[in-house]
């Protein structure tokens, strides 16, 4: 039988759930500070997940955004990592309830992250492609280059165009980066790999509920990013809902009809809280309320910081901080120095987010950036994102991966490795069957 087997030092243990940004940042932090940290996860990895539509389209591979998590902490002498499923917690006993059994805990920090949200359409669920995990970013990779092949074998012309065409649903970064990388496939990659396709019958959509693409960046970048993919030749749908989709016909809010097999979701996610705490401090998005010092809601021992942290202490984010890295970092900061205090019987410290910018790609050469009151599109704006991409991965191995994968990428026009690896996507819907088997629980 499996046993968590962490030693019992006398000191406060401070248990965190999840090693995304958050996680990792506020593990760090507490090195120095006189408690125990365990970390949890369900994987043994940290992902980089502003990277994971690259994965998708070939142009890195899975292993160059992922980092050990024991790796990052090999020298920390007061942190121990299990990789475990997070079943629940039993706040009034301080019992986190896991895979491996139950864990105590004097402080608990709950960092687990997002999950793709599909906003209740099961069918949409079912059919169409998340983005949030590297075995999903592995699977679409699948998945794109089996569509390709697959098409080489048909005669019909409708069903090698629906065979190519691929929609993407959500005018955020993660959409517009992804829509930008499938058009570079067709433009640089598809003439030289598969010749004989039938290029002219392949349509990428990117489709945005709202009134325009990049809604939380300023107008001028939201129109150079629609700018940008208008001349990668995406077609930018903008006011258009997505109602329907069954694997073979997408039906838009203003009942237009898309034949397509290809449907890749990005319009949306949602937190994953932990099962045990009350339903009435749980968001129907499933982020957790916590106050100003990221303490849930009802408990002075229990934290949650990053996408799963409700916080609405400013007023420019009446809805609460976006479901960005930068909140989730600078909230394992805070907790990082709200923990000692706790223990210490002294003041709290507020959250106070500082914005450092926005940054979203469309393509080679083609990026916008926000950055203060500058507002930067262009090739300068690419090179900013590639460096602040490039210096936020972890390990010097997996940045000079990238930087070589990129540059080699700049000079050649070519991607990474387009093999398919796993014959398990044939179809979209055993793509999201494999994927759903994983336990959705832990990690970001």
């Amino acid at each position: 039988m499996m046993q968590p087997n962490i030693p019992e030092t006398g000191q406060p243990r401070v248990v965190i759930v999840g090693g995304g940004f958050g996680g990792i940042h506020l593990a760090k932090k507490l090195r120095h500070a006189p408690v125990q940290v365990v970390l949890l996860d369900r994987n043994n990895y940290h992902l980089f997940q502003p990277l994971l539509y690259q994965v998708s389209t070939a142009g890195l591979e899975p292993d160059s955004i992922a980092f050990p998590l024991r790796g990052i902490f090999g020298r920390q002498k007061n942190f121990h990592f299990r990789m475990a499923e997070v079943i629940g917690v039993r706040p009034a006993e301080n019992v986190l309830e896991t895979g491996i059994g139950d864990i105590r805990y004097d402080h608990l920090v709950i960092a687990t992250g997002s999950n793709t949200n599909f906003f209740g359409n099961k069918l949409i669920e079912e059919h169409g492609i998340g983005m949030k995990s590297l075995i999903e970013a592995v699977q679409i990779r699948n998945y794109v280059v089996k569509q390709f092949e697959e098409s080489l074998l048909m005669a019909d012309e409708a069903e090698i165009k629906a065979k190519l065409t691929f929609v993407v649903v959500g005018g955020g970064p993660t959409g517009v980066e992804m829509a930008g990388a499938i058009s570079e496939l067709r433009k640089y990659i598809l003439p030289k790999d598969y010749p004989e396709l039938p290029l002219h019958c392949m349509d990428i959509y990117l489709v945005e509920m709202g009134p325009r693409l990049l809604p939380a960046m300023s107008n001028y970048s939201s129109e150079k990013a629609q700018e940008g993919c208008e001349r990668l030749g995406v077609k930018v749908l903008l006011n258009t809902a997505v109602k329907d989709y069954d694997g073979q016909t997408l039906l838009l809010g203003n009942d237009q009809r898309i034949a397509t097999k290809s449907l890749i979701w990005a319009a949306g996610v949602k937190g994953v809280p932990v099962k045990g705490l009350p339903a009435d401090i749980i968001l129907p998005n499933g982020r957790i309320l916590v106050n100003e010092q990221c303490q849930v809601k009802g408990y002075t021992n229990i934290f949650a910081i990053g996408d799963i942290a409700q916080m609405t202490n400013d007023p420019r984010f009446p809805k609460g901080y976006p479901m960005v890295a930068p909140v989730a970092i600078q909230q394992g900061n805070l907790v990082s120095e709200n923990i000692p205090r706790l223990i210490k019987g002294q003041a709290l410290q507020s959250f106070h987010y500082t914005d450092k910018g926005s940054l979203a790609t469309i393509g080679r050469n083609k990026a916008v950036a926000e950055v203060g009151k500058m507002k930067l599109s262009g090739r300068f704006a690419w090179l900013i994102w590639m460096v602040v991409h490039l210096m936020s991965l972890l390990g010097f191995r997996n940045k000079m991966v990238v930087l070589i994968n990129w540059f080699y990428r700049y000079l050649t026009f070519d991607r990474g490795t387009r093999i398919i690896i796993k014959r398990g996507a044939a179809n979209i819907v055993k793509l999201r069957q494999s994927v759903l088997t994983e336990p959705e629980i832990v990690g970001r």
